[in-house]
């Protein structure tokens, strides 16, 4: 089976479809993702670049995988960038179903790329791009397509990168005041940082299906258009880039840390999957005459009646499995922080689902609040923090899991009381990072398994994790200062 075509508009399919889409420039910007979810990049001469394209690629420094999203050099030696092997270059393989242009930039043509390994020439183990094309062929071989939306809630405030660091990231000005979800009056106000996150992003060809206001100081939320995984991977990446690059050109920081204020609702990144068949017909849904005849037969509980088999079974691969792939969904120490709040603030923090229920970490949709074809599952877990790759990928391998073991989910929880969490009635989820790193990375674990991440995956991902949790742990905050410093 062909997968679906994810490939941008006017893409160039051979190396002289290439060279006359770059007839008239003289430069292009290229950039891949390190596994925290940051773009690293640079400009190439258009001669290098065509020179690049022509081959497996050109040499860009391993350090990207060898230190973290301040480019501090990791606690401990990983697996692909370190001493021993002088930090020495991948291969940045690029991708030319990824053509853009840059409206804000002067219209550069811009390419994603995925990394190598410079000996064997295969897709590094944790190269985000890498790992989820994985995925994405694992169901095209039984003649699946992954499809999937991202939606962020993100804050903005009124500073720029230089009076962040001057107020040491306190007394930030949010761009408006007041809780206003779904407001029109709000959208009024920064109109033009508002209508250009939709305006440029769809330029950019990162398609927006909806962009509003969320409750709090500033907040926005975007839903990205429903696509193939793989692309609204690559959308959700750059959606962020173009954020930060409109509001950099007028005095706007977009935030989407996971838990930027103690006291409000954090910033979701919830994700909505499916699988497609090769038919195009949505593998979730059920029959018409399922429908009529008041859902499917054999559903295990009435909150799945309205889904099909696989999609039971799926739902079920991602319960059992979940605990296990914590940091690929919240990946830092602060993304923790929005989930202890749980349903006080909107977050899920317990292995549950229900049908249409927002309380939940999985929420069903489907009839009769969508058509079949729409049906699907949200994961609410993930903050606005996440690497979507390495989220998608742990969804998927855990959903297609599933369907293959025939798993069953149980009953459905969309509410629970206290006492459901002592007794053991309800999982609940890692509440800190540390915790969360330690069940991905025991003996056993389901993400170690070849069919979800693998475990060189899980040996390096997890070390950058435990090099988050070593420099928190090493950390003296100002909570710690103003509780103990006079009383203690």
């Amino acid at each position: 089976m062909a997968p679906v075509e994810v490939a941008t508009t006017g893409a160039p399919k051979t190396l002289n479809d290439l060279k006359k889409l770059l007839s008239g420039d003289s430069k292009v910007k290229v950039a891949g993702i390190d596994v925290d979810g940051v773009l690293r990049g640079k400009f190439m001469s258009k001669d290098k670049f065509l020179s690049a394209a022509s081959s497996d690629g050109f040499g860009f420094c391993s350090v990207i995988f060898g230190w973290d999203i301040h480019d501090t050099v990791y606690s401990r030696e990983l697996l692909i960038s370190n001493k021993d092997n002088g930090y020495r270059d991948v291969i940045a393989q690029i991708d030319l179903s990824t053509y853009r242009r840059i409206p804000w930039e002067g219209n550069v043509p811009f390419f994603l790329v995925s990394f190598l390994d410079p000996d064997t020439r295969e897709p590094l183990c944790v190269c985000p791009r890498s790992v989820l094309r994985k995925v994405a062929k694992k169901a095209e071989d039984k003649g699946w397509n992954c499809f999937a939306g991202v939606e962020y809630e993100y804050f903005q405030f009124k500073e720029t990168p230089n009076t962040l660091a001057e107020k040491q990231f306190t007394n930030l000005n949010p761009l408006t005041p007041g809780m206003h979800g779904y407001s029109l009056l709000r959208t009024q106000l920064n109109h033009e940082y508002f209508e250009g996150l939709f305006d440029e992003s769809l330029k950019f060809e990162v398609p927006v299906e909806g962009h509003h206001t969320e409750t709090g100081p500033g907040v926005y939320e975007t839903a990205l258009a429903y696509t193939h995984a793989t692309r609204i991977a690559d959308n959700a990446i750059l959606f962020k880039y173009v954020a930060k690059s409109v509001g950099m050109k007028l005095g706007i920081v977009p935030s989407f840390m996971a838990k930027p204020w103690g006291n409000l609702p954090g910033c979701g990144g919830h994700i909505h999957v499916s699988l497609g068949d090769q038919s195009g017909k949505n593998v979730f849904g059920i029959s018409e005459e399922e429908l009529k005849n008041g859902g499917r037969k054999n559903a295990k509980y009435s909150d799945l009646k309205y889904v099909s088999q696989e999609c039971e079974w799926f739902l079920a691969g991602v319960l059992d499995g979940l605990t296990d792939v914590m940091p690929t969904l919240v990946p830092t120490i602060n993304g923790y922080k929005r989930l202890v709040g749980g349903e006080a603030f909107w977050a899920p923090n317990a292995v549950t689902y229900g049908y249409d229920s927002r309380a939940a970490s999985i929420r069903i949709i489907s009839p009769p609040s969508a058509p079949p074809s729409a049906t699907r599952l949200e994961v609410r877990v993930p903050g606005a923090d996440l690497n979507p790759y390495f989220a998608l990928s742990a969804i998927f391998s855990l959903g297609l899991r599933g369907i293959e073991k025939k798993l069953e989910p149980g009953p459905p929880v969309t509410h629970f009381k206290p006492e459901d969490r002592l007794s053991g009635k309800v999982k609940m989820l890692s509440t800190s990072l540390e915790t969360a790193t330690k069940e991905m990375m025991k003996p056993g674990s389901t993400a170690r398994e070849e069919a979800v991440f693998g475990d060189d995956f899980v040996e390096h991902f997890g070390g950058t994790r435990q090099h988050e949790v070593k420099l928190w742990n090493e950390a003296v905050t100002n909570w710690e200062v103003e509780r103990y410093l006079e009383l203690a």
